[in-house]
């Protein structure tokens, strides 16, 4: 537990753009998706489902709504959060001032992806065990949301600041 939470706390350094800007890419998909869910709900309309036929079951269930808002509303609310936290750093990457600073806000949108995925694979289970349909859509933002979580995990791993680094900063 300790060596996730220095995983999770360190600061990230040498961050590609590249990287970032795959992040970014990936969660404006998600965004896109979760946008389209939350238009078609508060217009009353399910979108169509060919693939899996059972989108209609699965966003009307009693599972597709959490205190009067749509879950695809919280959906969007999340990826746009990621893909602000990747604008901003893409952004202070002009301004070394504030490169440091802002590799914070990134950090933070990035752990997002952790509560994320625990929401996707809630919501997949509940698809499979207890609705019992599948939604297309949903399926989709449950993989971004995976990717998502993955290039996180390079990011904490690969571009975290070490421990000499860490030495170096205080002294």
């Amino acid at each position: 537990m300790k060596n996730l939470k220095r995983l999770l706390t360190r600061p990230l350094v040498a961050l590609p753009s590249s990287l970032v800007i795959i992040i970014l890419v990936v969660a404006l998909v998600g965004f896109a998706d979760a946008t389209y869910l939350s238009a078609e709900h508060f217009r009353g309309v399910i979108p169509p489902c060919s693939v899996t036929g059972g989108c209609e079951k699965v966003l009307t269930s009693d599972f597709s709504v959490v205190f009067g808002i749509p879950v695809s509303l919280l959906g969007a609310v999340y990826y746009l959060l990621i893909a602000i936290g990747g604008l901003i750093f893409l952004e202070s990457k002009h301004i070394s001032k504030l490169e440091k600073h802002n590799s914070e806000i990134l950090r933070l949108s990035l752990l997002l992806t952790i509560p994320g995925f625990l929401a996707s694979v809630w919501f997949t289970g509940l698809q499979v065990f207890v609705i019992h349909s599948y939604c297309t859509y949903c399926l989709g933002s449950a993989c971004v949301t995976t990717i998502l979580l993955s290039l996180t995990v390079v990011m904490f791993r690969k571009y975290r600041r070490t421990d000499e680094e860490d030495l170096r900063f205080k002294i």
